[in-house]
């Protein structure tokens, strides 16, 4: 069993700095019986922080958690999101109730926005603090945000409750660095990295795998143990392969070195200027 960091969250509460993404998974009847089976093996494994969401597979992405999880409910963390055509006031407590139902629990430890849509932000995180009032949600925030956005939120009274920030991240999207991050930790805000292996399309890139030789480590584990060494940073890659599952595990023991940092800026610099946030 993995022993995994914690975040601290503003309400005081910890999130696991390492979990497992659900991103596509429900899509496919064929897949569903090895999707069960790697986020269970996931949570064998130690891994407590599931991320999914209402969008995925049309829900059937949290009926596959409902299925793997079982009778472990209690110690895990589990996250979803509204979408943003149900995040009027009525609309976000009503999703939340499916998604409850759905993922077979009476709780979620992080609800989350998953962008910006018609209604205001007023009306979404009213509805949060109810439902966080109702013990239906422990802590709430919001996916996709950027950086005019997370200031739209912070004028609003409640906006100190905001747990997370869930948005694109890895060494082929470091935009974020130069603004958002910054206005994120100044407020006790962790980023959740969501596709820190960029769908894997980043992992033939000769630098990083210059790095993953010194380290007699796979590319993936870099770029895994890049976003890691991150205070304020949590990391939710998907694997549906078991061999995937516990290579990405290994990179919570891989430490990189001033060199190995250097390599990686030369050939994924840091944003020298403020740029649109991206999204898949």
């Amino acid at each position: 069993m993995k022993n995994i960091p914690t975040v601290p969250l503003p309400s005081g509460r910890a999130m696991p700095k390492f979990g497992v993404g659900t991103w596509r998974m429900g899509e496919s009847t064929r897949a569903r019986a090895d999707e069960v089976k790697a986020v269970r093996a996931a949570i064998d494994r130690g891994i407590t922080l599931i991320d999914t969401a209402e969008m995925y597979g049309d829900g059937e992405a949290e009926s596959i958690v409902a299925d793997a999880v079982g009778s472990r409910r209690d110690g895990l963390f589990i996250v979803s999101k509204v979408l943003p055509s149900n995040s009027s006031k009525s609309g976000t407590i009503a999703a939340c109730e499916r998604s409850l139902k759905r993922l077979k629990t009476d709780r979620l430890d992080l609800y989350l926005l998953h962008w910006r849509g018609g209604p205001t932000l007023s009306e979404t995180v009213a509805a949060f603090t109810e439902l966080k009032a109702a013990g239906k949600i422990l802590d709430w925030g919001v996916s996709n945000f950027d950086i005019d956005d997370m200031r739209e939120l912070a004028a609003l009274d409640t906006a100190q409750e905001c747990a997370a920030n869930q948005v694109l991240y890895n060494l082929t999207r470091r935009g974020i660095e130069f603004d958002l991050m910054p206005f994120c930790a100044k407020r006790g805000i962790p980023i959740m990295a969501y596709s820190p292996l960029e769908q894997a399309r980043m992992l033939d890139d000769g630098a990083l795998k210059d790095v993953a030789r010194r380290h007699g480590a796979t590319p993936a584990r870099i770029a895994l143990a890049w976003l890691m060494r991150q205070d304020g940073v949590v990391t939710i890659p998907k694997a549906t392969r078991l061999s995937h599952l516990d290579d990405n595990i290994a990179a919570l023991d891989l430490k990189l070195s001033a060199e190995d940092l250097k390599t990686l800026d030369a050939r994924f610099p840091p944003p020298k200027r403020a740029t649109p946030l991206d999204m898949l």
